[in-house]
């Protein structure tokens, strides 16, 4: 492997924020797939690769989905697409999928794209969406990705790495 400029490495991370104010302008095809691709390339459990990606556009779909898991997913509705990250029920499906998940967010970010992670799993809406989207049996809603072009440019402050990083005990 080669070693990359750690400024490269830390700018997608840095520019990855929770958005949540979309513009109208569409997102193809092709990012999505990108999107769908780095989540697969997620480390997972004994390489089980449990997940499994439902993408919608239709936009009245959205809104249903949306009334579904808002207030927490209100953001969803103003989205160009919303990807849907269900896991095969293993015992490491939560874990994996929220690796995915992170990949995703990460690749949007490097696509200029805005997204924001609504949570799934352990919401009592899970088992609606799962219905909604015709989830096979077996299968356990992980979380939400509301994605379009952002329409805001939040930048929380972070914590520094001195303030939470410990050398050999707490």
């Amino acid at each position: 492997m080669t070693r990359r400029d750690p400024e490269e490495i830390l700018s997608f991370f840095e520019a990855r924020r929770s958005i949540r104010a979309f513009s109208d302008r569409a997102v193809t095809d092709g990012d999505i797939a990108l999107m769908i691709r780095a989540a697969s390339l997620a480390p997972t459990a004994r390489n089980i690769q449990p997940w499994e990606f439902v993408v919608i556009r239709d936009k009245k779909r959205l809104k249903t989905l949306t009334d579904m898991v808002s207030p927490n997913g209100a953001m969803l509705g103003k989205a160009a697409v919303g990807i849907l990250v269900f896991c095969k029920d293993t015992k490491y499906y939560l874990e994996d999928g929220c690796a995915a998940i992170t990949q995703a967010l990460l690749a949007a970010a490097g696509l200029g794209l805005g997204a924001c992670w609504i949570a799934g799993d352990k919401k009592d809406y899970a088992s609606r969406v799962g219905a909604f989207c015709r989830a096979g049996e077996g299968y356990r809603l992980v979380g939400l990705i509301a994605v379009g072009h952002p329409n805001e440019r939040p930048s929380p402050t972070k914590r520094d790495v001195k303030d939470m990083m410990h050398r050999e005990t707490f």
